[in-house]
């Protein structure tokens, strides 16, 4: 399963794929950033279509670039996509990977008629686009069933190779009416059982524990950002468990590491940890959030590979309990493992 890190063009540092950078990862093998920041930088737009995106943004031709194409942003500032633009920017910028020009997201508190309406635009883009290397998107909702039946319908849309999966991000925020956990697992089993030939993205699910999730079903990469904004609110991620407060900024709060905590923040081997230890994890400022968001993205990438691991070697069912401490996640990975009959 690919992790593709989301990054932002206000703060692209730490850069993690460059390999001279104090930070580098050489386990990341994608990053995402959104058509919508380009948008609000004419000129950077402009640049990356002159120079291509991997050159702009200095990064290797072996690490994958996904482009976000904004939609959330640009529905929530009162407008819709600049399809026109966005087209011409994929086909000049040349990103490995992109989704229709605009979809339209549903969320938890929406009436059913409102989702049915977002299913009805979302499937509108997704003919108009289903040629080329456009990736279709569907979204959790109370009409996934609906996409599901009306994207099979669609001759095009169903030699497509990748399709993407959004709206799960307010769920897992516990917006207003969210879902139920086991109804969202529901949801990637289905649209992993109807579309069992097709790479599946799954957008914003990239959590230490959701992971686990994704990797069960056989979903081929996710994306997060989480890593970032953990880091600005003087978070980090643990192995196996949930979020620590190690910086105390402004009015964020949350639970602190315990000792034993403590003694594994001491002693992780992420490119932040080994050069600046605790203390660097604690700090605040730019210094600070680079060492912490290092810190997270590297904790997703190890979980993802000892995730692999394990699966591979066939004894996942007996790594995980003492491994993943997070209660929520804990019944639907033993669901998913009795489905699945690993």
């Amino acid at each position: 399963m690919e992790i593709v890190a989301g990054i932002t063009l206000k703060a692209l540092r730490p850069c993690a794929w460059d390999p001279q950078a104090d930070y580098y990862m050489p386990g990341l093998q994608a990053i995402m950033v959104s058509y919508a920041d380009f948008h609000k930088m004419p000129s950077r737009r402009q640049k990356a279509m002159e120079h291509g995106l991997h050159d702009y943004l200095g990064v290797p031709s072996h690490i994958k670039i996904y482009l976000d194409n904004g939609a959330f942003y640009f529905i929530t500032h009162g407008g819709t996509t600049p399809t026109e633009e966005y087209t011409e920017f994929v086909e000049i910028a040349k990103p490995d990977w992109f989704p229709i020009p605009q979809d339209f997201i549903p969320t938890p508190k929406m009436t059913l008629e409102e989702q049915q309406e977002c299913l009805k635009l979302t499937m509108s883009m997704n003919r108009s686009y289903s040629e080329g290397n456009y990736v279709p998107v569907l979204h959790v909702s109370s009409v996934l069933e609906e996409y599901t039946d009306l994207f099979k319908s669609h001759q095009f849309l169903v030699e497509k190779d990748s399709i993407a999966l959004g709206g799960i991000v307010p769920n897992l925020l516990k917006a207003s009416k969210a879902m139920h956990p086991h109804k969202i697992l529901e949801s990637l089993i289905h649209v992993r059982q109807e579309f069992k030939d097709k790479k599946l993205h799954v957008f914003g699910i990239g959590g230490t524990s959701t992971l686990h999730v994704a990797a069960l079903l056989g979903i081929n990469s996710v994306d997060s950002s989480g890593w970032r904004n953990r880091a600005a609110r003087g978070i980090v991620q643990l192995p196996g468990t949930g979020d620590r407060m190690v910086a105390e900024l402004g009015s964020w709060r949350g639970r602190k590491p315990d000792d034993k905590e403590w003694e594994a923040l001491a002693e992780c081997q992420c490119p932040a940890c080994k050069q600046y230890g605790v203390e660097g994890l604690k700090a605040n400022l730019v210094h600070g959030f680079r060492n912490r968001a290092t810190h997270n993205l590297w904790v997703l990438l190890e979980e993802a590979r000892l995730i692999q691991e394990h699966l591979l070697a066939g004894d996942y069912k007996d790594w995980y309990p003492n491994h993943l401490d997070n209660t929520i996640y804990r019944p639907l990975i033993q669901k998913i493992i009795e489905l699945e009959k690993l």
